[in-house]
């Protein structure tokens, strides 16, 4: 992996986190800990800082970046090529596949953005709620079911992150 120190700020990986040999991290960024970040993910804070809660899973092509902070929750998805350049993903959230958040957006608690939409600059997605499109728009609520199914998901990443700490071995 590819991590480096920035104008005197050290990245800070929590333990049990696992971060793929491809991810590149800059700067202020903190991560917790039992989180995943998949391969090639770039978390770039070279202006602002990037602050990711326990048990996050950063798939596979994402890149966060921030012109001041970005705060991302515990136990949130962000899925493979998702584009972060907003102001906060609440813990419990889901930032689909592709899915892009403008600058100053939030992303509620329990929360869906579904894959390939798009959050505008400064818009909210309220807690509990399912956003999909380009705008991004309210498709319906996040039930007690969904949150089952997406719970199923998050454990998943966190038991992902200690199979590859203890299994994983590059050959070749």
């Amino acid at each position: 992996m590819a991590i480096y120190e920035f104008k005197g700020k050290v990245p800070q990986i929590g333990e049990g986190t696992w971060v793929d040999e491809s991810a590149t991290i800059i700067g202020d960024v903190r991560i917790g800990d039992n989180c995943w970040i998949g391969p090639n993910a770039v978390l770039r804070a070279d202006f602002g800082t990037i602050i990711i809660g326990d048990e996050t899973a950063v798939e596979d092509g994402v890149v966060i970046h921030t012109p001041r902070t970005v705060t991302i929750g515990k136990r949130v998805t962000i899925g493979h090529l998702a584009m972060v350049h907003n102001r906060l993903v609440k813990d419990y959230a889901v930032v689909g596949m592709g899915s892009t958040l403008g600058d100053d957006a939030e992303v509620g608690a329990w929360s869906i953005v579904a894959e390939h939409s798009l959050v505008k600059k400064n818009q909210i997605v309220p807690d509990y709620k399912l956003y999909a499109g380009v705008p991004a728009v309210e498709k319906g609520d996040i039930t007690e079911q969904y949150q089952e199914v997406m719970k199923f998901g998050k454990a998943m990443y966190v038991e992902l992150a200690q199979s590859y700490r203890t299994t994983l071995k590059k050959i070749g």
